[in-house]
């Protein structure tokens, strides 16, 4: 995150141009979170308070069954009028202007909240299930203490020490 600078600022307002990878169309519950997204990021048609272009681009990718959103300013190279060169077109570059996220579905129902589950994802673990694994590992770790002490102590009886024959030397 710190070699990213994040310059860039698309206009309030403007609309956004979606972008979908591949994978995407792969399986039914991607399309079903692709047509989610696009219903969330998606400007509304002829809504009165977005502008009539478009200057920054939504990216949305699937890695890792993970959905990767990145957003885009679209930036055009000006002449010294500070119009659009002809031709320039071509040369339209993105920069990354943030913010960058990553969403992990988890389970996709069919009703609001509720109702038969469609999708859920086989490589979700919980939070409460890590925490409950780490608590067993400490919990074993100190087992393992418990257990080399009392190891210990049955050594120390089945092997006692002989008398030091020097002990009572520097005692008057």
């Amino acid at each position: 995150m710190e070699e990213l600078k994040l310059t860039g600022n698309h206009l309030k307002g403007s609309r956004p141009i979606l972008t979908f990878s591949a994978n995407f169309e792969k399986d039914a519950h991607w399309k079903l979170m692709k047509e989610v997204i696009t219903q969330i990021f998606g400007t509304p048609k002829e809504y009165r308070k977005s502008k009539p272009y478009y200057d920054h681009v939504f990216v949305f990718s699937i890695v890792d069954d993970h959905i990767w959103f990145r957003n885009y300013q679209i930036t055009v190279p000006h002449n010294e009028s500070d119009k659009v060169a002809r031709g320039g077109l071509d040369k339209m570059t993105l920069v990354e202007v943030g913010p960058r996220f990553c969403l992990n579905p988890i389970k996709i129902f069919g009703g609001s909240f509720g109702g038969p589950t469609l999708y859920e994802n086989p490589f979700y673990i919980s939070p409460n299930q890590i925490r409950a694994l780490e608590k067993r590992q400490k919990a074993g770790k100190y087992a393992k203490k418990v257990k080399a002490k009392t190891r210990r102590k049955m050594h120390e009886l089945s092997n006692p020490l002989e008398p030091d024959e020097f002990a009572d030397m520097w005692k008057d």
